[in-house]
């Protein structure tokens, strides 16, 4: 991206030690941002903001959670393409996988509509003399971002937050000497809008575009389209309150003169009412939305509604707390603490400030119903993002969630949820058009349409990537999850039931017999890898591939217990337990690992980023090394093949991986890498690297994508602690540069909440609480400790 055209201050200038040494809660810098993955992030789940913190100019990039090229999907798009379907499992049949491969591009719709950023404030200050002792941070506990430096003997301050209880963002900014305090604001937008001042309050209206092609699709003609008639409204509403200064309007910005502080209140809003409504024809009143809020936060003082954002923020985020025990890291800005940790030297806090981001991340992105986090969370400043800023459900999307119930953040699941259920609406049109079953399906992308399709333009795409089709089958496993964590038998009735057995319809419709009477998938493919066959054919196209079973296997046990649990649909759980009695089986190869395809045949890429075969172990439950040591050897190897050099979301789920296999040693190790510091893309002009961690902590991908924040911090978790419906295991893979510390917080299946101390590895005090009552059993190495609880109950034991 562009440079943001800010003062780039001199280290010599800036002061040079931190306020806050050694943080865990604190990120903070010793210049402004120039580049997208250098700014400090906030958002309320539905406006997100980047602050670049720049002076003499700041610069806001603004998002809104709703605003998505595009309108509802026709899920009929191509009504016969379920007419394939038999003719590509005859040529599967004899072993014609290169027509295979031609014969999937039948079974494609329409791309992705892409998330877009809504505009940019610009704050411009008349300062005068060169700015020193700048100092920068994003305080993760109380989601607020300072900025404060000296300019001609004047110290400055800013502060920002975006609050959920008073659906606004505010910014104060004080002057340390009276009347010292001069600005102009702007707003500018990449989308079609108009832009003027009424009543001292900045306005600007506009739409999203109609269509927008993903980014890898190259320069084309009508990449982005606008339609005066179409697409998705918005609203920008700007005001300044609070101030001793003289106010300046023009026809496009408004200012302020000679003050000491002020208070700027910005407002956001779209038309999107609904994954199935026109935004145009059908829209909110996208102005009144913006307009109520920015008027009811005028007539509250700055200091209310500062103390009404943190506690609602500080609801969430406390409830979890870790400590890793002492660290002799230097006091040192957190860019800088990347380069060092990078270099092999320790930080715990800054593992701990990392776990506790994903965490303050999924908060601040994840509070709209329907509408979850996507590939950038909420953050997002171009207008043909990467890979459009979709929902990317192969595995991204599910990661983003990850962390929602460990990590104790179930309400910011709830997005995600209530998204399965739309995409299960459109997904049943998908699944009888394209696959000629019942139930619904669900495929690689989808976005704030709900779209489910295969997509590929209409034969297009590559069906390495575009013919993927258990986007359902995953997706319904995050139901019952909930239910596990929380023991919410009415949200599993009401809620989640009906969707988990259409997914389950899918599932066992779409099965059919190899030559052995075992059932498979077919066609299928492995996300984004490719085979090579013994003649040497590079394909995707295939049948029985490990991925797709591991998740049919996990979609139809859950969906099992679940009418089991509510005493419904005795015929077809019985349905259900044949077919798995019959599902062709884990396979391991002649390398010792776990096949991925359903012939013992080489990958492409035998380090591919993609393990979607291992689902099983993890997020699934079907592999454990106590169970199924020999599939979790295979796995082991597999992971071995692989390597650890891969994209950021990627390492996230291997840490993950190598947790469930209790090895914490590795786990940590992929941990640290997870951390590795990676510059912005403007300054790597396009270098290849790596994944690994940008300045302000975003995952890099590269570029930036939020899933592995997510993994990383799940993945803490799954080193302290992993559970079943039926135990719980304390410190399963304990690195040991954790040996001793202590958490709070930290969830468990079955609905409990678990604390406790370790030290030299070893559980000391362990506390439990239990959300609706139950057994369980606590386990740490070769001891086992059954419990029963009440509801509400609290518990604590001294495991020495």
């Amino acid at each position: 991206m562009k440079k943001s055209g800010l003062l780039i201050i001199p280290l010599a200038l800036v002061c040079t030690s931190s306020i806050h040494p050694q943080s865990n809660d604190r990120l903070w810098y010793r210049q402004p941002a120039e580049f997208f993955e250098e700014t400090l992030v906030l958002g309320n789940g539905r406006m997100g903001v980047s602050v670049f913190g720049g002076v003499p100019s700041d610069k806001i990039f603004l998002n809104d959670i709703t605003l998505w090229s595009g309108e509802p999907v026709d899920a009929h798009m191509n009504p016969d393409a379920h007419q394939a379907i038999p003719a590509i499992r005859e040529v599967l049949k004899n072993e014609n996988y290169k027509l295979a491969d031609e014969l999937q591009r039948k079974v494609q719709g329409k791309f992705s509509e892409s998330y877009a950023p809504l505009g940019t404030l610009f704050i411009h200050f008349h300062h005068a003399g060169t700015p020193d002792n700048y100092y920068r941070e994003l305080n993760i506990r109380e989601a607020v971002s300072k900025i404060r430096y000296e300019a001609g003997g004047v110290r400055y301050t800013r502060e920002y937050f975006v609050s959920h209880p008073d659906p606004i963002m505010a910014i104060r900014l004080t002057a340390g000497r009276k009347g010292m305090l001069s600005f102009d604001i702007r707003f500018d937008s990449q989308l079609r809008h108009t832009l003027m001042t009424e009543s001292g309050i900045l306005q600007a209206k506009g739409r999203a575009p109609v269509h927008s092609e993903p980014d890898y699709r190259g320069k084309k003609k009508d990449a982005v389209v606008f339609d005066d008639d179409r697409g998705t409204r918005f609203t920008f509403l700007s005001k300044i309150v609070s101030s001793d200064g003289a106010m300046t309007v023009t026809d496009s910005t408004i200012g302020m003169r000679n003050a000491t502080e002020a208070v700027i209140l910005v407002s956001v809003a779209t038309s999107f009412n609904g994954f199935d409504r026109d935004p145009s024809k059908e829209g909110l009143d996208d102005e009144g939305l913006a307009a109520d809020p920015l008027e009811k936060a005028s007539f509250k003082s700055y200091k209310i509604l500062k103390k009404d954002h943190v506690k609602d923020h500080q609801t969430y985020f406390n409830r979890v707390s870790l400590n890793l025990g002492k660290t002799s890291a230097p006091d040192l800005a957190t860019d800088e603490r990347l380069r060092r940790y990078a270099e092999g030297h320790e930080d715990r806090n800054l593992e701990i400030l990392y776990f506790q981001y994903g965490r303050y991340l999924l908060i601040s992105s994840s509070r709209t119903m329907g509408v979850p986090a996507n590939l950038q969370g909420i953050w997002n400043p171009y207008i043909r993002p990467p890979w459009s800023s979709n929902y990317t459900i192969n595995i991204n999307a599910e990661e983003n969630y990850w962390p929602a119930e460990n990590a104790n953040l179930p309400e910011m699941h709830a997005p995600l949820l209530s998204f399965i259920r739309n995409i299960s609406e459109t997904g049943r049109i998908t699944a009888r058009t394209f696959f000629g079953t019942g139930g619904w399906a669900a495929c690689h992308n989808s976005d704030i349409w709900a779209m489910s399709n295969p997509v590929g333009n209409f034969g297009e795409g590559d069906p390495v990537w575009a013919n993927w089709y258990m986007g359902g089958a995953w997706l319904s496993t995050h139901l019952w999850e909930h239910y596990l964590f929380t023991q919410d038998k009415t949200f599993l009735r009401d809620q989640a039931y009906e969707i988990m057995k259409g997914a389950a319809r899918f599932c066992l419709e779409w099965l059919v017999e190899d030559q052995e009477g075992r059932l498979i998938t077919s066609p299928c493919t492995s996300p984004e890898n490719r085979y090579v066959t013994p003649e040497g054919y590079h394909g995707a196209t295939l049948y029985g591939g490990t991925a797709d079973l591991a998740m049919v296997r996990e979609c139809m046990e859950q969906t099992m217990k679940a009418s089991r649990m509510l005493d419904a649909d005795a015929a077809f759980r019985d349905s259900l337990e044949l077919a798995l009695s019959l599902l062709h089986p884990y396979q391991i190869g002649k390398k010792g690992q776990l096949m991925e395809w359903y012939h013992d045949w080489e990958d492409q890429d035998p380090r591919h980023r993609h393990q979607s075969h291992l689902f099983g172990l993890y997020p699934g439950h079907q592999i454990t090394p106590e169970k199924t040591p020999e599939l979790a050897e295979a796995c082991r190897r597999t992971l071995e093949i692989k390597g650890d050099e891969t994209t950021g979301w990627s390492k996230g789920w291997r840490i993950n991986l190598w947790a469930r296999l209790r090895d914490g040693n590795r786990a940590y190790k992929m941990y640290r890498e997870l951390l590795r510091y990676v510059e912005p893309d403007g300054r790597r002009k396009g270098r290849s690297g790596g994944g690994g961690t940008y300045p302000n902590l975003f995952d890099a991908h590269p570029p930036f994508q939020i899933d592995g924040n997510f993994g990383g911090t799940a993945a803490v978790v799954e080193m302290l602690m992993q559970s079943n419906e039926k135990e719980i295991r304390l410190l399963p893979a304990l690195p040991d540069a954790w040996d001793s510390g202590s958490v709070k917080g930290i969830c468990a299946r079955g609905g409990f909440v678990v604390s406790m101390e370790w030290k030299n590895k070893i559980p000391q005090k362990i506390k439990v609480f239990s959300r609706e009552g139950g057994t369980t059993t606590l386990i740490y190495g070769d001891r086992q400790r059954e419990i029963s609880m009440k509801k509400n109950q609290k518990m604590e034991l001294d495991w020495q």
